[in-house]
């Protein structure tokens, strides 16, 4: 039987807006190309599932780019207080972390995801994996690799995802199904940056993490953690900065970062603790002791100095305004989310495609991207919840 609504890709997005439409009485079929459901979203919590933030809602929604209404919308019918209470109803408790985001209890995403699916099947919601939508054909008809024929449901949700982690599933590969739909070429966006490292501070500091530093660019500055990699940085300092570095980049070839290593001190205090070590003292040892940095932020001043331009009169500057050329950016295949997508005005107001009536769009594949911290699942769980109530709407 054709049910009543089709929804194609079953992440955080597709199922949200599943088990709404469920909610509502109506029979969901669930298809995803992947051979099991949320891979994306159990890579994404296994270093501790960030589902949302607790910073007020207003600062909350500025977080977003671009900062376009229905997005904001979505996010206002169901924020993060909705999604806290919606985890917890599934019998997940959930903490506030030391920087204010939200995580379940365990931190894990698997036990969430194995009680959302339960729900979902007591529901009667249907998840069919390994069924690749293959398009529509000329009746309008909805063809997947698992069905004999076309499908006719009332209405058809799209949550297929944005284009980074392409090997669990989002391999941004949905645009040529929608001929004549406005999208905007993906970009990687919480990604690493790439920097010409020497050999030396390879050797050395390789997997190290510079921890509690603050990093500028144009303007803006995230505080933070960043780990050396073999190509340059990544960690979520970089990564709150990583969209304004990725436009740079591709406008000017490069980008200047600037990384205060002690932003705890001043420049004046840290000139004086280092103005009264003795002139004996190796650089190392300078940096050590009287500004206290860790090998790896000590590698990260000599390796300033060894580019040249600088001297011992020069150590507070580089420690309070380290300079850094970034020559590129991580791809989207290492790339945390994907900034691009479905545009904006290619949807009503209701998440529905205004060349498609009847389909409805959500989650990463629509036009917008937000840093690390419990953003990117609550855009996501937030749209579904939208796409879900427009077909509703239209009904």
């Amino acid at each position: 039987m054709t049910p009543d609504i089709i929804v194609i890709g079953a992440g955080p997005a597709g199922l949200m807006a599943a088990e709404t439409l469920a909610q509502a009485g109506l029979r969901v079929v669930v298809h995803d190309q992947m051979p099991s459901v949320g891979r994306k979203f159990l890579m994404a919590g296994r270093g501790g599932l960030n589902l949302t933030h607790s910073e007020p809602l207003e600062p909350f929604l500025a977080r977003y780019a671009p900062a376009a209404a229905p997005l904001l919308d979505a996010v206002r019918a169901f924020p993060p207080a909705a999604l806290i209470a919606w985890c917890e109803g599934l019998g997940i408790p959930t903490l506030v972390g030391s920087s204010g985001r939200v995580f379940p209890q365990g931190m894990k995403a698997s036990p969430l995801l194995r009680a959302w699916l339960r729900r979902l099947a007591a529901m009667g919601v249907e998840v069919r994996p390994r069924s690749r939508w293959l398009g529509r054909d000329a009746d309008g008809g909805w063809r997947f690799s698992t069905e004999e024929s076309a499908l006719h449901p009332k209405a058809v949700v799209l949550a297929l995802g944005g284009a980074s982690w392409p090997r669990l599933g989002s391999d941004g590969a949905w645009p040529a199904l929608l001929p004549g739909v406005p999208v905007l070429p993906f970009a990687p966006s919480n990604m690493g940056v790439t920097l010409p490292w020497s050999a030396p501070l390879l050797a050395k500091h390789e997997g190290a993490a510079v921890k509690r530093i603050a990093i500028t660019f144009e303007g803006a500055t995230a505080r933070g953690d960043a780990v050396v990699t073999r190509d340059g940085l990544e960690g979520g300092a970089i990564y709150a900065l990583s969209g304004p570095i990725r436009d740079a980049v591709a406008r000017d070839g490069f980008a200047m970062l600037s990384i205060d290593l002690r932003p705890d001190l001043t420049a004046a205090s840290v000139a004086e603790k280092l103005g009264a070590r003795g002139r004996a003292e190796s650089v190392s040892t300078m940096l050590r002791k009287a500004a206290g940095l860790s090998p790896v932020a000590i590698g990260l001043v000599q390796e300033a100095l060894h580019a040249g331009g600088a001297g011992r009169g020069d150590l507070a500057a580089l420690v309070k305004a380290l300079p850094l050329r970034v020559t590129g950016v991580s791809g989207l295949a290492r790339a945390i989310s994907s900034a691009g997508g479905l545009a904006w005005e290619a949807l009503d107001e209701n998440f529905m495609l205004k060349a498609m009536p009847g389909t409805f769009a959500c989650g990463e594949m629509l036009d917008w991207e937000a840093p690390t911290g419990g953003y990117l699942l609550q855009g996501c769980f937030a749209t579904g919840v939208a796409a879900a109530k427009g077909v509703l709407a239209r009904l």
